[in-house]
């Protein structure tokens, strides 16, 4: 039996790696507001925490070197991926719960298709961004990586 659930608080967000952390990812992922934050660095691995306005998307990217794993925990969106950006021939629709797996070497794009923001949380290893990584919003991600 397990003892009961302990009452719910805000989670601060901020990078806690390469600390030792334990966190309630759904509701880190649910309380984000922010467009993408690192929630932890490590030296092989990172997690990100991401909302994606209705309409918007993740922006069309690829990682050469790296696998990566997506995980909806509210919303809904469509993800695209091929090998070409040009060619996004792989299309699935996602909602709360899916996760998603993209192979090193694949563009790919994750769209909102809702009408809420999508939340959802990103795995890279290694590390995709900087450890303290904060875009509030996509056009401060753009502007950081000069899109």
């Amino acid at each position: 039996m397990h003892p009961p659930c302990p009452p719910k608080h805000p989670i601060h967000l901020k990078d806690y790696g390469p600390c030792p952390y334990v966190v309630n990812i759904e509701e880190a992922t649910r309380q984000n507001d922010y467009f993408r934050i690192a929630l932890w660095t490590g030296e092989y691995l990172q997690l990100t925490l991401m909302s994606i306005q209705p309409g918007d998307d993740i922006g069309l990217e690829i990682h050469e070197d790296h696998d990566q794993f997506l995980r909806i925990e509210e919303g809904q969106g469509m993800v695209m991926m091929g090998d070409r950006r040009d060619q996004l021939d792989f299309r699935a629709e996602v909602y709360d719960d899916y996760a998603i797996f993209i192979p090193a070497g694949k563009w790919h794009n994750l769209i909102n298709t809702g009408c809420t923001p999508l939340k959802l949380y990103s795995i890279y290893a290694p590390p995709e961004h900087p450890r303290g990584t904060l875009h509030r919003t996509k056009a401060d991600a753009e502007k950081h990586y000069g899109y």
